[in-house]
């Protein structure tokens, strides 16, 4: 049952509301209250791995303890499902002392995990109940003298590096909305605004800076352990705590683009329009994410909207600006100020997940099942107390693999075209993950079953491994390049040490 304009826009204030999970902790004057009450709090550290941790590392570091300000910070997520608390969080300030951490790791059993912005939605890919590293303190970015390429710190999000290079005039293929680190996403693969002129992100890593288990401290390229480069373009965390991350640099001028937010009346003109554009549209520099969303019983359609330059051609957005919105921000802007406008954070704190299904083709046929699936799970979400269904509709240019260096060129294989649909549920409640996990797997199945029966090859499609629901096999995501990463986890991490970290791990 579709909601009145007056409930929708008070829906939609809340999808615009702006929140930057990373940069804020929920109730924090109330931690400090309690630290301010409580000294003995700070720095009680019982765990000794925790405490040899602390003595063994340098002043530009530091080791927090439950209950205090940082430590909270620290375990913050994007999805309240991802937090976990650790028996203590260790900021690392230089690369020797996260060698001083890995090899002290590399000796004991305590389990640890690696938190770059901390926006997945893989449980324990991020957090862990015993030493968590937060990279937090890796936050320079430096601008080579040519401007040609930009090296920055793991700890920071991709805010943070449009705020800095953006006003140079140039930029780098990075995330698409506020509040997402550039580790994880970068590691995963790192589908851009950019992706139809220069692939994925990992399609522009010119090189990695990486404290292996053993502690060593490698420079990782296509010309120092090549092996390992290819391994780490979306291979995770399977290799050791990335510290930096090296990137080409492209020219960036102004762009034109924004978000409106439509009615859900208006789902079957605005699904015809998303097909006429995926079947239409040659230019690399436009782009759209079409998205169905439910919010409560909310229908609504979301669609972020993108052309890099000043003004859009005559014609190539029309069919959706003649479209009656509730709420429209699109105009010419800097780069950095349209993603800082995205509203990605709405629903965080909330438990969640996301899940994907690679299309060969988003045909009028599948993108009606997706809206119809939207549609289904938004409405029996609330018999779960869920409270966010959300189908991310992302339409590429068909060209876009070519971007890729070569053949083969990364861990995740992306030789062939696919489209990337993301899934996305938000619910409150921890008793109702089983529900919306079944939920997931079983709205994946059927649109994949809607691209079958039109006669699409999915076959060689692998799924993003960014998007990936943690029940997905090492097999769906990587294909037939699992071997190869299996043998790869074993030659740089013989004591199978990151094993002990979460997510999709190559030697479990």
């Amino acid at each position: 049952m579709l909601c009145s304009p007056a409930s929708l826009l008070s829906v939609v204030a809340l999808l615009a509301a702006p929140f930057t999970f990373a940069r804020t902790v929920p109730h924090i004057n109330t931690f400090r209250s309690i630290e301010r009450d409580h000294p003995e709090s700070r720095g009680l550290l019982l765990d000794p791995t925790c405490n040899q941790i602390k003595a063994s590392i340098s002043s530009a570091s530091a080791v927090y303890a439950p209950g205090t300000v940082q430590y909270l910070s620290d375990m913050a997520h994007f999805a309240a499902s991802s937090t976990q608390y650790a028996a203590c969080s260790v900021e690392p300030g230089s690369s020797a002392d996260v060698a001083v951490i890995m090899r002290i790791l590399s000796n004991c059993t305590t389990p640890f995990a690696i938190k770059s912005g901390g926006h997945t939605t893989v449980p324990g890919a991020s957090s862990t109940t015993g030493v968590l590293i937060s990279l937090v303190r890796f936050n320079t970015i430096t601008v080579a003298s040519d401007m040609q390429s930009v090296q920055f710190g793991t700890g920071l999000i991709w805010d943070d590096v449009y705020a800095k290079i953006v006003p140079m005039g140039i930029n780098v293929v990075g995330g698409r909305v506020s509040g997402v680190g550039v580790g994880g996403f970068t590691l995963g693969g790192g589908f851009s605004w950019l992706t139809n002129l220069h692939g994925l992100t990992i399609d522009t890593v010119l090189a990695f800076e990486v404290v292996i288990p053993s502690g060593e401290i490698l420079q990782v390229s296509a010309t120092s352990n090549s092996d390992l480069f290819w391994g780490m373009k979306g291979g995770l965390n399977n290799f050791g705590v990335v510290t930096k991350i090296t990137l080409k640099s492209f020219p960036q001028g102004q762009v034109w683009g924004g978000d409106i937010i439509y009615d859900g009346l208006h789902y079957v003109t605005l699904t015809n329009l998303t097909a006429v554009f995926q079947a239409t549209n040659t230019d690399p520099n436009a782009n759209i994410i079409p998205t169905y969303d439910i919010l409560a019983t909310a229908q609504i359609f979301s669609l972020s909207i993108f052309y890099n330059g000043p003004e859009p051609p005559a014609g190539l957005f029309d069919g959706f600006l003649a479209v009656t919105a509730l709420s429209k921000n699109v105009k010419t802007r800097s780069f950095g100020d349209l993603v800082t406008s995205a509203p990605s954070n709405a629903t965080a704190n909330l438990r969640g997940a996301f899940s994907s299904v690679s299309l060969q083709n988003l045909s009028l046929n599948v993108l009606t099942v997706i809206k119809q699936q939207a549609v289904l799970y938004g409405t029996t979400a609330l018999l779960g107390a869920g409270v966010f269904v959300s189908y991310d509709v992302e339409p590429f240019l068909t060209s876009w693999p070519s971007k890729a260096p070569s053949t083969n060129s990364s861990a995740w294989p992306h030789d062939n075209y696919l489209s990337p649909l993301n899934l996305y549920f938000a619910w409150p409640l921890g008793l109702s993950d089983d529900i919306f996990y079944n939920a997931l797997a079983k709205t994946k199945q059927a649109i994949i079953n809607a691209a079958l029966a039109e006669g699409q090859n999915l076959s060689p499609l692998y799924t993003y491994p960014n998007y990936a629901l943690s029940t997905d096999s090492l097999e769906s995501i990587y294909g037939p390049n699992v071997p190869a990463l299996k043998a790869l986890a074993a030659k740089y991490d013989p004591g199978k040490v990151m094993t002990r970290t979460g997510g999709f791990i190559f030697q479990k």
